[in-house]
């Protein structure tokens, strides 16, 4: 039967719930509560028909309470998907509700309007029971119309964002890779520049060295000899002459020695003439003869080959490196050198026993040191790894693949 149009629109319930329902009592507090919510709230039999329904219900669907009273709610409101294609009754979960008693919750389906326009819709159904018999379903739903276009701006956004982000990181890798390019290709001009300047200063500067003490020695010789008596004066001059160009003989020779250390510096001649397994024990011995550490060196070697151009150069500046680290840094008194090769593999490892450092030392911007060993590792595809710890010295080891390089 209809209610006063303030309160719950209802028919007359099954005898099994018309008992407290019917009384007009409960009808009317239950029509006020009903009324007060926002949501809509609608009631069906076993056939699908419905009881009830509040004010804000039927106005969603676009109906006056009393013009929805006994209509099948699915055929009404539920009869078809999203994209306008058919959705029989035996699939709706409003219906199964009561059918095979699985009340259920859902946010992504439509319900249709009186002008056949569809509105997103949250709705949840749950079974009547009377005892242990199933009498209905009752169904409360809401409007999210606005909450969907949201979460679809925003699902917009977030895609705009992602795309976004992914330009910049392929930006940002292209820009990593070109600066990463830019520096091997540096090292490399870099290498041609100091073996270039190291020849010609051992063809130009070292031969005139050598030609200048050559004359020094003849004028001292020269002066050496006494062609008979002379004055005493004149002797005297001979003999300070004579000191001076002494003196000058031994300032050649530091100048041609000096001269040699900066040779090796640029280029090491032991590297094209020797290999690279001879340079790295030169420069091993010469450098804990410099800094006064005790050496333990140990070359695995036998079956590798002896590595020559770019990747050895690179493999001789890492090892210079390390070493180069342990006397500026690592105050230690013993060094040792592990060289392990093999036709596919060469791993070096400096261990020092000194006093070590935390792990975040070797990522700070200012490592340069690091980061120019790990970017001539990375070039020819290998890495560094570096293992230390406070007070107990730190290990470096340059792991190179010979295929790669």
């Amino acid at each position: 039967m209809g209610m006063h149009s303030d309160t719950l629109h209802v028919l007359s319930p099954p005898a099994a719930v018309a008992g407290p329902i019917s009384h007009p009592l409960w009808q009317h507090q239950l029509g006020l509560l009903l009324e007060s919510t926002g949501e809509g709230i609608f009631g069906v039999d076993l056939g699908g028909h419905c009881m009830f329904i509040n004010r804000a219900g039927a106005r969603m669907l676009g109906f006056e309470p009393a013009e929805v009273l006994g209509h099948n709610m699915h055929e009404l409101t539920h009869h078809s998907h999203a994209d306008g294609s058919h959705y029989p009754d035996s699939d709706c979960p409003i219906f199964n509700a009561f059918r095979q008693g699985l009340p259920c919750r859902l946010d992504t389906e439509v319900f249709w309007r009186r002008d056949q326009t569809a509105f997103a819709v949250e709705y949840s159904s749950y079974p009547i029971i009377d005892g242990t018999e199933v009498r209905g379903a009752v169904i409360t739903f809401v409007d999210i119309t606005e909450r969907k276009r949201a979460a679809d701006a925003l699902q917009r956004t977030k895609a705009e964002l992602e795309l976004r982000v992914a330009e910049r990181t392929r930006e940002l890798s292209s820009a990593l890779e070109q600066a990463r390019e830019l520096a091997a290709y540096s090292e490399k001009v870099r290498e041609e520049e100091r073996t270039r300047i190291a020849r010609e200063v051992h063809d130009e500067l070292g031969s005139l060295l050598v030609a200048l003490k050559m004359d020094v020695n003849w004028l001292d010789k020269r002066l050496s000899e006494q062609p008979g008596r002379a004055p005493e004066a004149a002797q005297d001059m001979r003999e300070r002459m004579r000191s001076k160009c002494q003196n000058m003989s031994r300032l050649i020779e530091s100048a041609v020695d000096n001269v040699g250390r900066i040779i090796t510096d640029l280029r090491p001649s032991i590297l094209d003439h020797q290999g690279l397994w001879a340079a790295l024990e030169w420069q091993a011995h010469e450098f804990v003869q410099s800094a006064e550490l005790e050496l333990e060196w140990d070359l695995q070697a036998e079956h590798a080959p002896d590595l020559t151009g770019p990747v050895a150069m690179a493999v001789f500046r890492i090892f210079q490196e390390m070493l180069s680290n342990v006397g500026r840094h690592a105050q230690a008194s013993r060094v040792a050198v592990r060289i392990n090769a093999s036709l596919k593999l060469v791993r070096i490892t400096v261990d020092d026993n000194g006093s070590g450092a935390a792990p975040e030392a070797f990522e700070a911007p200012t490592a340069y040191g690091v980061m120019g060993m790990r970017e001539r590792a990375r070039h020819f595809g290998g890495h560094l790894a570096i293992s230390s710890e406070i007070g107990r010295g730190s290990a470096f080891t340059l792991v190179l693949p010979l295929q790669d390089a």
